[in-house]
């Protein structure tokens, strides 16, 4: 089907799946926003990746919701890598295995999706790549969905699984984009000893205002990602009365002084830019700006030479970091 051997397991005790056709009824919303239906009647799409993914969110708008994993479309399929179903200590989750890999070390992936939408098919095949590129396990995890769940509920699920696989293995690094790369980075704050952060466009700043310089600067390339938008997640994400700017909600306003060594990759023109210069230059955290892409261009990995190059990097810089 995807010109690749693809191998899928599940264990005896698996737990059930999030429904994830469920969890996309969150996202119409969206549609509502100004911003984003310029972005679906005129933003020249950029690359390969933004035409998939303007595509997509066209058929969303549209009502046609597809089949669950169509995000997962934009990304090619990884050959040698085995999936495996599991529940990480009650959370649903996936091992995403490449051939002839040892069991020492581990990274664990939270994906993206505005805590609204996304699951462990639409990004299995993206952490896929960089289990493959990395030589590495990844337990990819998914958590309960906003705005049925709203926080705390993401990131105790995320710290579940976090703690299942360092119980079983001698070194685990971080990984996730987006809001997943958010979840990854307050995992670290509460759990010491993961041995590396990898960051892919990852969004930090639950501050209402979003006051990010970028959101005007890439205003003519990333229409998507409009600050009303993003308020509006906010909104679906955060309980009535809770504030963004509390720490265990928004990492910039934490000490981030005990955080593992990071890593942030983000797109030059994408409207979350200012999130992972922050990050940066609060951690001194390595920071790769990809000119010319937008929001989580990894997606598109086997598909676009940009996203390749990405995802090869951020597996050589964990390696070492994995005692690899």
């Amino acid at each position: 089907m995807f010109g690749a051997t693809v191998s899928m397991h599940r264990e005896a005790a698996t737990c059930a799946r999030i429904d994830e056709r469920a969890s996309i009824k969150s996202v119409p919303w969206i549609f509502t926003c100004a911003g984003t239906r310029r972005f679906l009647s005129g933003t020249p799409a950029v690359g390969i990746h933004m035409t998939a993914i303007k595509e997509m969110y066209a058929r969303w708008a549209a009502g046609d919701m597809g089949e669950v994993d169509q995000w997962g479309d934009v990304t090619a399929e990884p050959r040698g890598v085995d999936y495996v179903e599991v529940s990480a200590g009650g959370v649903p989750a996936m091992w995403l295995i490449p051939h002839a890999v040892g069991p020492d070390q581990v990274i664990v992936a939270l994906h993206g999706g505005g805590f609204v939408s996304g699951s462990l098919y639409s990004h299995r095949k993206m952490y896929g790549h960089l289990a493959k590129a990395a030589g590495v396990r990844v337990l990819l995890a998914t958590y309960r969905l906003a705005p049925e769940f709203r926080f705390p509920a993401q990131i105790e699920d995320a710290v579940t699984a976090y703690r299942w696989a360092a119980a079983r293995t001698q070194t685990v690094a971080l990984a996730g984009d987006s809001s997943g790369g958010g979840l990854a980075v307050q995992v670290a704050l509460r759990e010491p000893g993961a041995a590396a952060l990898l960051l892919l466009s990852p969004w930090i700043d639950m501050d209402p205002a979003q006051a990010a310089t970028s959101y005007e600067e890439n205003e003519a390339t990333d229409l998507f990602f409009t600050r009303p938008m993003v308020q509006g997640l906010i909104a679906q994400y955060l309980p009535e009365g809770e504030s963004g700017l509390a720490p265990e909600v928004n990492a910039f306003h934490a000490d981030l002084s005990a955080l593992p060594p990071v890593y942030v990759q983000c797109g030059g023109e994408e409207s979350g830019r200012g999130d992972s210069e922050r990050l940066a230059k609060l951690t001194g955290a390595r920071l790769d700006v990809f000119d010319g892409q937008l929001h989580t261009f990894q997606m598109a990995a086997g598909r676009a030479p940009v996203a390749d190059e990405a995802i090869g990097r951020l597996a050589a810089w964990v390696r070492p970091k994995l005692g690899l």
